[in-house]
């Protein structure tokens, strides 16, 4: 997505317009270029982007091109469990995407949230839930399918019968689920899928249910998960908590030499952002300092403010799925960068913009994170999962 589209309408108008006459708003609507539409949905509210995709002459073109991120935000917005008409033509990497941005809490995977992306991508149909189960970690559906079922082979002994309630895709494996009020129905719809299209992920994926451990099922989803994100932008928690790293009182005012911060290049935003939100009221010196830039330095301080940003929320442990999470992130970068930056121009006797041409933001940052003591927020105890019924082979003779 460009960071500085042309303009079009706006969708308020384009939704007013829909009260009046319908039929007028898609007229207009498909007036415009497939960009300018995908545009036009992003610049919607999250809770209204729905009436807008229904105005789209062709919904279909214009949903694969959302960026990733806003693909999630749409989806829970409508909820996920109205979203099968938006998922049925997302991309792999949107659908991906949207698991990991909104199924872990902190270094921890949500099974209950992997649960209502599954059933979402369920009520999708089979295409969609292929197209997941094969862009995802083979890790974090074994995940998926130790937390809802337990997974029993059959011996092939004439004595042996599957315990009540079991049940099978192929006569082979068979599935109990973990909880009295779980069907399991859209997780077999998955196995499915992937017996008749995929047989040796589905027999990858039940093997690993019935022997891989639990803490390495872990611990190689998040690894998968953190390359995912990096390459979006975010990066990993470890990376992220140095921008709180202390700057001791005599180094603070310090400028480095030979340094060139807003030298940033571009890249493919995960979210829609055509300007920093805060930009608008001009609350924050930093803000002000970058509208006397010049416009290939406001470019660069555009995506190097947005990565400070994304620090903030990984090392803060901000929700990544929430539409409000980067605007919040975004504030509370620039609140403490802002208090940084004027430290060091007013120590040096520099103007702000010329400070912001010569000290990275990342150590602005820490600057301001050191004089106003602002430190991430505790890391949460982690969340008990939700009681499952005993596994059956614990207790067989």
């Amino acid at each position: 997505m460009d960071a500085n589209p042309a303009p079009i309408p706006r969708s308020r108008d384009i939704l007013r317009t829909a009260r009046d006459d319908r039929d007028a708003a898609q007229r207009a609507v498909a007036a415009l270029s497939l960009e300018e539409q995908v545009f036009l949905v992003c610049d919607t509210p999250v809770g209204l982007r729905a009436r807008v995709l229904e105005l789209t002459p062709e919904p279909e073109a214009v949903i694969p091109l959302l960026p990733e991120a806003e693909l999630c935000f749409t989806a829970k917005a409508v909820g996920l469990a109205d979203a099968g008409w938006i998922l049925e033509h997302a991309t792999p990497e949107q659908l991906v995407t949207s698991f990991d941005l909104d199924c872990w809490q902190g270094l921890v995977p949500q099974r209950e949230t992997l649960r209502d992306w599954l059933v979402a991508m369920s009520d999708a149909g089979d295409d969609t839930l292929l197209r997941a189960a094969r862009a995802l970690d083979p890790e974090t559906i074994v995940l998926m399918v130790r937390d809802r079922a337990q997974v029993m082979l059959d011996p092939k002994d004439e004595e042996w019968q599957p315990p009540p309630g079991a049940q099978t895709v192929e006569g082979q494996f068979y599935l109990l689920a973990r909880r009295p009020n779980d069907d399991i129905a859209d997780l077999l719809k998955l196995l499915g899928a992937l017996f008749r299209e995929d047989y040796w992920l589905y027999f990858r994926m039940l093997q690993g249910a019935m022997w891989e451990l639990e803490s390495g099922l872990e611990e190689w989803a998040l690894r998968w998960r953190t390359g995912r994100l990096e390459d979006l932008g975010f990066p990993s928690w470890d990376e992220a908590m140095r921008i709180y790293g202390y700057v001791r009182p005599s180094e603070r005012e310090r400028v480095p030499e030979a340094s060139a911060p807003l030298d940033v290049e571009a890249w493919q935003l995960p979210v829609f952002l055509p300007e920093l939100p805060a930009t608008v009221s001009q609350t924050h010196s930093v803000f002000q300092a970058a509208a006397e830039l010049s416009e290939d330095e406001r470019r660069g301080f555009f995506y190097a403010f947005v990565a400070i940003s994304n620090k903030v929320a990984v090392a803060d442990r901000m929700p990544l799925g929430d539409a409000e999470t980067l605007p919040s992130a975004i504030d509370a970068a620039a609140e403490v960068v802002s208090e940084g930056l004027e430290h060091v121009a007013t120590a040096n006797g520099l103007g702000l913009p010329d400070t912001l041409r010569r000290v990275p933001l990342e150590r602005l940052f820490r600057v301001g994170a050191s004089l106003g003591g602002r430190r991430p927020p505790p890391t949460p105890e982690p969340v008990e999962p939700e009681a499952a019924e005993p596994d059956p082979a614990d207790t067989a003779p």
